[in-house]
């Protein structure tokens, strides 16, 4: 495979040759969720003469194993799909992604932050026994403080000499700042495409990269889209509150911007998201129980 470089902006936001993909995590089985989604993708990648592309978003490296992406690649097969060779792990582009770190680094828009889980959440704790309402993001979690945001670089630099450990955000009051303009992203559905406002600031200072995970989603997530010549992303509703923040780092990276469809989610009997953890929606157990690929499609409404 060619080696990674940073790509450059399509010439046109709607290439002739549609490119989709699904890009699972193999941290735990495909649910019916997954499913939806993949076979989604592979449709839609058909019915409009296009790519369908399978990439495996493994930065965790602590919780992807290869056990669960040999399982990815015999569900999807088993499911009838097929996709181009080779596949692209993240794990073996590192490099890449520190690339695109830097870029934003050399724009003074990114900091190292110093604060632990623990402290933050004690802060918010702390805040909130005093009457108030600590800011949170669109998935609830409190934004994180701003601390670090006005250390001095001495104090960062011997912090970091002291072997302090560290994640870089991103300092998003200075990165909508620097994007210079009003976000948004096309959003396809109900046979129209219509334009949806996006706020990143909603996340607050986002983590692009930590101590135990080079890169990360938000960031992996836009430059491997770009590099591939993703046109169209298919995903979740779930997903759809993060698209702001994919939409700033495609500005401010200056990558092409792909059209989106966030699609319906599959719920468990308690209307609850399915997760890896729910055993009973797991493709494989699926399969084992004598269920057929056409069986997946009946359950996943398709």
């Amino acid at each position: 495979m060619a080696e990674d470089c940073m790509p450059t902006r399509h010439p046109a936001p709607y290439p002739d040759s549609p490119v989709f993909r699904f890009a699972p995590s193999p941290n735990g089985l495909l649910h019916l969720g997954h499913a939806l989604s993949a076979l989604m993708n592979h449709d839609m990648a058909s019915a409009q003469g296009g790519r369908f592309l399978l990439r495996i978003e493994d930065i965790d490296v602590a919780r992807c194993t290869p056990e669960f992406e040999e399982m990815i690649y015999r569900d999807l097969a088993w499911l009838g799909l097929t996709w181009e060779m080779p596949v692209r792990r993240q794990s073996e582009h590192f490099d890449f992604y520190r690339q695109a770190l830097d870029r934003l680094q050399d724009m003074g828009l990114v900091y190292p932050a110093f604060m632990t889980r623990g402290e933050v959440k004690s802060r918010v704790a702390d805040y909130e026994r005093g009457g108030g309402s600590w800011p949170r993001d669109p998935d609830g979690s409190p934004l994180y403080p701003h601390d670090d945001r006005h250390r001095s670089e001495t104090e960062r630099r011997q912090l970091i000499a002291e072997g302090v450990r560290h994640a870089y955000r991103l300092d998003m009051d200075r990165a909508m700042a620097a994007a210079g303009k009003a976000l948004s992203w096309k959003e396809t559905g109900e046979d129209r495409i219509r334009e949806v406002t996006a706020d990143p600031g909603l996340w607050g200072d986002v983590v692009l990269s930590r101590s135990d995970a080079p890169s990360s989603y938000h960031l992996s997530v836009v430059t491997d889209d770009a590099l591939q010549g993703i046109t169209h992303v298919v995903r979740g509703q779930d997903l759809s509150a993060s698209t702001a923040v994919h939409r700033l780092l495609q500005v401010l990276l200056d990558l092409p911007e792909p059209v989106y469809h966030h699609h319906r989610l599959i719920l468990d009997s308690d209307g609850r998201k399915l997760s890896k953890s729910e055993g009973s929606t797991g493709i494989a157990i699926l399969r084992d129980e004598g269920l057929l690929a056409d069986d997946i499609r009946r359950l996943v409404g398709l």
